[in-house]
């Protein structure tokens, strides 16, 4: 694995991970123009408007040790709100058992993705933390922008009002039966990661991160030892997340169990595989994403939000299972 250390060349709208990811990738020179336009320090009227729309959020956050954990925040629509272009205001408090409840505090780095499942909009702010009360929280801009529509399977959210019944929290350093099958029947999780500058290091493209990946029920696999690997399809050229990974390799994982309000936060320490027989066997895969667990939470209904059935995207054609490799899941 690559560690990169931080670059202090501050012209690039990219840290010096995501440029050795878009160097290899061969698109260096074109997501310069490309970062320089999209990547804000302020949310245009549209996106403000997006994340007030939303019955949920989800949220990636540090902890004391610097792990990344990736959480869900839910509320009925309007929870969140935008008072300036510069600023987000989420009034919701941390499910039962979410390391987010640990992670607020002022100045605190946090990845924000605002995603609407049932029309595929999905909108990132990546910001810090400058207020913390008792049931919200106010977040001020660093970045702001956009995300493609590929991958996400549309299916509707609804809050179901306020919080549900306490539920049993499970916690292990390694997959449980449960946790095992969830992943293998998922067909989207989200990832947390960071970028380690500190102060105005995190005003381009670094602090926290938090993003979407979704693909056919069978994407993941689960090897014996509890290691998880999933493709990684043909995106927007930002690497945002694999930028992160080649200079921190830890991250979060967050899955969601759409039909029994189930979430599954795990802890692992990433590798990203560029190449070999495992990319060539998967359909689709630009590359792969492996994933070493240390830490596994499972928390049993706690999600106050009912999903409809899910549409697959239809970018989804032309991708594999692990099963159809025919090297395991």
């Amino acid at each position: 694995m690559t560690t990169l250390a931080f670059d202090p060349d501050r012209a690039s709208p990219w840290h010096a991970g995501e440029r050795a990811a878009q160097e290899r990738a061969g698109v260096r020179e074109m997501m310069e123009g490309i970062g320089a336009r999209v990547m804000r320090p302020y949310m245009p009227e549209q996106h403000r408007d997006f994340f007030t729309q939303l019955p949920f959020l989800i949220v990636g956050s540090l902890d004391e040790a610097g792990q990344p954990w990736a959480s869900v925040l839910a509320g009925t629509p309007g929870f969140i709100s935008s008072p300036d272009p510069q600023h987000l205001r989420i009034a919701a408090a941390p499910l039962q058992g979410d390391p987010l409840a640990h992670n607020l505090r002022a100045d605190a780095a946090v990845g924000l993705l605002g995603i609407e499942p049932h029309t595929r909009r999905r909108n990132r702010m990546n910001g810090i933390v400058e207020q913390v009360e008792e049931d919200a929280f106010g977040v001020r801009v660093v970045q702001s922008f956009g995300n493609c529509p590929r991958y996400i399977q549309a299916r509707r959210p609804a809050y179901l009002g306020g919080m549900p019944p306490a539920g049993t929290i499970v916690r292990d350093s390694k997959l449980d039966a449960r946790g095992r099958e969830m992943l293998l029947r998922a067909d989207t999780f989200f990832i947390a990661t960071t970028f380690p500058g500190a102060g105005a290091d995190r005003g381009r493209s670094g602090g926290a991160d938090v993003s979407h990946r979704g693909g056919r029920p069978g994407f993941v696999r689960v090897d014996e030892d509890g290691t998880l690997t999933v493709p990684d399809f043909n995106g927007n050229q930002f690497f945002n997340t694999i930028g992160n990974l080649l200079v921190n390799p830890r991250a979060g994982l967050l899955l969601m169990d759409f039909d029994a309000a189930d979430l599954l936060y795990l802890a692992v320490d990433a590798q990203v595989v560029w190449d070999g027989p495992e990319v060539e066997a998967f359909e689709g895969a630009e590359h792969l994403l492996r994933f070493k667990v240390r830490e596994m939470q499972r928390s049993v209904g706690v999600l106050p939000l009912h999903f409809g059935s899910a549409v697959e995207s239809p970018f989804l054609a032309d991708t594999g299972t692990w099963t159809e490799t025919r090297l395991g899941a």
